[in-house]
């Protein structure tokens, strides 16, 4: 690189890893970190991002989004991938079904005729990303026949779909009709077939197969015993907002990990399996148990359940928790029980207007809210600037534990020479009353909107270039220059197994949790010294 300038550099910022923060600046070529260095020792570059003294953290790795779920992909990926760029997102983790990958006409409500392999779906959605994304995306696919399990090996090297989801709550949908439903929609949601323990087998087979990065994702919450439950809130006519939590109590969400992790521990290899929504104090003793165990168990949790309660007043799956068990969920995010943080963005079907979709009986309510740009405003506000979690925490949970999980470590999650540049850059002490100007989702509103957060993304800069920024004449972020998104194949037989993921250390002599497998030549995390630059 010698004599060569710089595409870009990034100056007069702190530079955040999992295991420290360093006062430095980013150089990028190629759309790649070239080198981190004090911005002194940085060569010429042909562009020159100032920091203004802010935090650099690479971009969010979000591995939960459900763009498509109730509108078209395409319709839904071009407006919501702008917001999650605003909202620090530069890789999503899609998640959906056969029937939700811009596979034509687009069905609202579909039936079981309409589950198909995935062969039939992936050139659609592929293409829906290359052109429409705001952001890079990779696919995790919700799996609900033998015919999918049967094709995980042909997904994997065709498709370079290596993660797998089982949306176990739509289990008590085999031998539904076609008109029958729940209060979970999940026909409108394009599940048409739901799951029996077979098909569970039978992916967690396979999956076990492949090697890492190879995963199995489930939804754990029992709706079967669920329905009891519902059945007796109505009865008792039941229709707040905390009715939902009700209907669905802690013991169903940690019964599902137990039951499914002991189902993963019988199969071959051993397969590694990822919690998606933990939520409550129950279900971190499951996990606790399964590590114990030796199984390769792996704990998501959102935004949603890190900061919203039931009286907030909106339906989710799992539902919003009670105080006592939000508290215990920043306890176990800090502490390395939960691994990795996922929005679970999903905005309603049309028309997704709060006038629309609001109801005061929570039975009628509609279900579907953007959760996306609630990632870094509660992180930063409800975790970091309220002393539960650390910024290098942060980093670990959103965006190297999630790289790491979905076999993309190496070229997102950090800012280390060789990764993509993308990058986030936080402004910890911006104050923000949310209104609507301040949302960048198509349905125009978010339960964010009259609360106070402070900590808010102003900047991000994907593969070297900018996507969004709070620009001093705008009231908030914005989407910046055309969509340059691209799918992300993943590879299974990579090197080095998800397990190795960055865990939180207390140290000694200190309250910040750092990272105690990632040390790099050059640093010093005790004082965050910088001792020359990396890469170049």
């Amino acid at each position: 690189m010698a004599g060569e300038p710089l595409d870009l550099k990034v100056v007069n910022g702190t530079v955040v890893l999992g295991d420290g923060r360093y006062r430095m600046g980013v150089g990028v070529k190629d759309g790649k970190v070239a080198l981190l260095a004090p911005d002194e020792l940085l060569p010429d570059a042909k562009e020159t991002i100032d920091a203004r003294g802010h935090y650099i953290l690479p971009g969010i790795v979000d591995s939960e989004a459900h763009p498509g779920c109730y509108v078209p992909f395409e319709y839904d990926i071009t407006s919501e991938s702008r917001a999650a760029a605003c909202a620090g997102v530069t890789t999503w983790g899609i998640q959906a079904p056969v029937t939700r990958l811009g596979t034509k006409p687009f069905k609202e409500v579909v039936s079981k005729a309409d589950v198909v392999s995935f062969n039939e779906s992936f050139p659609a959605g592929k293409e829906v990303i290359d052109t429409v994304s705001h952001i890079d995306a990779y696919f995790t696919y919700m799996l609900e026949t033998d015919q999918h399990a049967d094709e995980i090996p042909q997904y994997a090297e065709e498709h370079g779909v290596t993660s797998y989801k089982l949306y176990l709550q739509t289990r008590s949908m085999k031998g539904m009709s076609d008109d029958a439903d729940t209060n979970w929609p999940s026909r409108r949601a394009g599940l048409g077939t739901g799951i029996d323990d077979g098909t569970v087998y039978r992916v967690m087979e396979e999956v076990g197969r492949l090697g890492y990065p190879g995963i199995v994702h489930i939804h754990p919450e029992n709706w079967e015993i669920g329905r009891i439950f519902e059945d007796r809130l109505l009865e008792a006519d039941r229709t707040d907002f905390g009715a939902w939590t009700d209907r669905s109590p802690d013991f169903l969400e940690a019964q599902h990990v137990r039951a499914y992790a002991y189902m993963a521990q019988q199969t071959p290899g051993n397969v590694p399996l990822y919690l998606q929504h933990c939520t409550t104090r129950l279900t971190f003793e499951e996990v606790h148990k399964a590590r114990a165990e030796g199984l390769q168990l792996y704990a998501q949790t959102g935004p949603a359940w890190l900061w919203a309660e039931p009286e907030f007043g909106w339906r989710i799956n799992v539902p919003l928790r009670r105080r006592e068990n939000i508290e215990a969920l920043w306890v176990a995010l800090a502490e390395g029980v939960v691994d990795v943080v996922g929005s679970d963005h999903v905005v309603g079907w049309e028309p997704a207007t709060y006038k629309d979709m609001y109801n005061e009986n929570i039975w009628k309510l509609r279900t579907g809210f953007s959760r996306v740009e609630l990632f870094l405003p509660v992180m930063l506000s409800e975790g970091v600037n309220s002393n539960r979690c650390s910024l290098e925490r942060v980093v670990q949970v959103s965006c190297e534990n999630p790289a790491k999980t979905s076999g993309l470590w190496g070229q997102k999650g950090s800012l280390m020479p060789g990764f993509d540049a993308d990058m986030v850059i936080v402004d910890l002490g911006r104050e923000v009353t949310v209104g609507k100007e301040h949302i960048n989702t198509r349905a125009d509103w978010s339960l964010m909107e009259g609360h106070k957060f402070t900590g808010w993304p102003i900047k991000t800069i994907m593969r070297g270039k900018v996507t969004a920024e709070w620009a001093d004449d705008s009231p908030g972020m914005r989407p910046v220059g055309e969509a340059r998104g691209h799918y992300l194949p993943r590879t299974v037989g990579k090197s080095g197994p998800p397990a190795q993921l960055t865990s939180p250390v207390r140290l000694a002599s200190s309250d910040r949790y750092l990272s105690d497998d990632f040390a790099k030549p050059g640093f010093s995390p005790e004082t965050t010294k910088y001792t020359g630059p990396i890469g170049g």
